[in-house]
């Protein structure tokens, strides 16, 4: 039973990653009544905005705090890491009954980590768009053309609704 759901648990996680790559491709902005890509085909988030924004001082110096803190880092991809090999572990676990206490902490213990890293991730992200629109904003206070770009809007026009945690350090 345990087994059965942990499978369910990781097929989920794995395609929620999948539709989730394809909000990252086709953000635009509106600038001069043109649709700009904002995420260009560099790798770097944001860079399609780069030539309009690095025209302010304060919007460049805040498209460039946003883009160092996407960088992925070591403790992101450790903790999914650990987590998946725990998870793996208590999964390939003989079931022999001494054994299964352990296998069950291994699966139990491998999922809290792994959803513990995603939420913490996902926190990260949410925080770290505001960097972007606040640097659109700053540019928008001082320059032409406007820059017309919310990064919480979906492929529709309208509004998503994301929950985080927010806690300053």
């Amino acid at each position: 039973m345990y087994k059965i759901w942990s499978t369910f648990t990781i097929l989920i996680l794995s395609f929620a990653q999948v539709s989730m790559a394809n909000e990252t491709c086709s953000r635009t902005a509106t600038i001069n009544y043109q649709k700009v890509l904002v995420d260009g085909g560099s790798g770097k988030r944001g860079e399609g905005l780069r030539f309009y924004l690095e025209k302010d001082a304060e919007s460049k110096k805040l498209l460039d705090k946003y883009q160092e803190n996407d960088q992925p880092t070591f403790w992101r991809a450790s903790t999914s890491t650990l987590g998946s090999l725990m998870l793996i572990t208590g999964l390939v676990q003989n079931s022999n009954s001494s054994s299964q206490t352990q296998s069950n902490q291994l699966i139990y213990g491998g999922s809290i980590l792994i959803a513990l890293s995603y939420l913490v991730s996902k926190t990260l992200k949410i925080n770290n768009e505001k960097l972007l629109s606040e640097s659109v904003k700053e540019y928008n206070k001082r320059n032409t053309p406007r820059i017309y770009f919310s990064p919480y809007k979906d492929n529709n026009g309208g509004s998503t609704l994301e929950f985080g945690i927010q806690q300053e350090f």
